[in-house]
């Protein structure tokens, strides 16, 4: 039974996606319980990857057989997370089905040491999509600038991709016109636009780490009430930028021809700040046509006591845009911010990736999975 909390933000139109998984959450059927209580989809990245890994045991059987047959270390990576994300998007599969395939998506990313090239990136999108062979999957896709390409080349072959890394509206826009352009040359294509899908993962508390750490270090009291502003007011802005974007002619006309929204989903929603209500990231980015991924425990808080009564981020486009305006004033740059943030995005997922590799190249080695806990201590 949906969770009447959960319910509510649904009923505002913020899809509820978890941002985990693990082969323990197949097997136990915890997966299945959640997308009962009302969590309509995954996220999943290296670094959650790595993290499941370290559940030797779960893994056991499958690495002692691809220890057999002798696979490479980025094929045992590959056939690893692809059986994870195909077994979720069949749990999954009811919900697809009911939403006509707005929801029900589980995303799967590239490797994360393409991030900076365009051809390699294309071509691990397009071997993950065949390999786990399931409608209801998105390739998730760093939005660096080389990745922007990428995005356009993967859309334009029919294949639904999740955009992540996101942290800055001028890359937003830049985002939203490379799936813009991707539909437009899969129409050229023959492609079925209706059957595209796509998601643009905007990262939200990051933002908040980066800023709060610059106002604590200038110490005033100006700057002490900006603290923790920054992320809801990016976000906002990013949410007036897709509106405007779904009411261009050039949209318009796309979607005539069947094409689905690129809808914005809110990433990085747990709060790193204890100090801060466990649910800002939720209540206060409340719209239509959004996706709000989360860890479990923001997804328990939120059943517990978040408040999704009301819209709040379309009446808040004058007061985030002044927030941004005064953090300027006392002179923290925003493009400087959201390169920063941008670099170590991309940073600490290749960290994730080669903390995997490692936790797999020794179960590989031991010939069963039972290896890789005792060498990843």
């Amino acid at each position: 039974m949906t969770d009447t909390r959960l319910q509510a933000l649904a009923d505002q139109g913020v899809a509820l996606w978890l941002d985990d998984i693990s082969r323990e959450r197949l097997t136990s059927g915890d997966l299945a319980e959640l997308r009962d209580r009302g969590v309509v989809g995954v996220t999943s990245n290296p670094s959650i990857f790595a993290a499941a890994l370290k559940n030797a045991e779960d893994y056991a059987d499958q690495v002692r057989d691809l220890s057999a047959r002798g696979v490479s270390l980025e094929e045992a990576v590959r056939m690893i997370t692809a059986y994870d994300v195909r077994w979720a998007c069949d749990v999954f599969a009811p919900t697809f089905e009911q939403t006509g395939g707005r929801d029900g998506r589980v995303s799967l990313e590239v490797d994360p040491r393409l991030a900076h090239q365009t051809l390699p990136t294309t071509a691990e999108a397009r071997a993950l999509w065949w390999l786990v062979d399931r409608p209801n999957l998105l390739i998730k896709i760093p939005a660096t600038e080389a990745g922007l390409q990428a995005i356009t080349d993967t859309i334009a072959e029919g294949i639904s991709v999740n955009v992540t890394l996101i942290f800055g509206l001028d890359r937003y826009d830049a985002v939203m016109d490379a799936y813009l352009t991707g539909l437009e040359h899969a129409q050229n294509n023959g492609h079925d636009l209706s059957t595209i899908y796509s998601v643009a993962s905007f990262f939200v508390s990051r933002v908040d780490s980066e800023v709060d750490k610059r106002l604590a270090e200038i110490g005033s009291a100006e700057a002490d009430s900006l603290r923790s502003k920054a992320a809801l007011a990016n976000a906002r802005l990013a949410y007036q930028r897709y509106e405007a974007v779904i009411g261009s002619q050039r949209w318009q006309s796309l979607a005539s021809a069947g094409a689905n929204v690129q809808r914005p989903l809110w990433a990085s929603t747990s709060v790193k700040d204890e100090s801060l209500p466990d649910t800002m990231y939720v209540d206060n980015l409340v719209a239509r046509d959004t996706v709000n991924t989360m860890p479990e425990p923001t997804l328990e808080a939120t059943a517990d006591h978040g408040d999704a009564s009301a819209d709040t981020v379309t009446g808040a486009y004058d007061e985030a845009r002044d927030v941004l305006d005064q953090l300027e004033k006392l002179g923290i740059g925003y493009d400087d911010v959201i390169a920063v943030l941008e670099r170590e995005g991309v940073d600490k997922f290749e960290k994730s990736w080669a903390e995997l590799l490692d936790t797999v190249r020794t179960a590989l080695d031991n010939g069963s999975a039972g290896g890789a806990e005792g060498g990843d201590q």
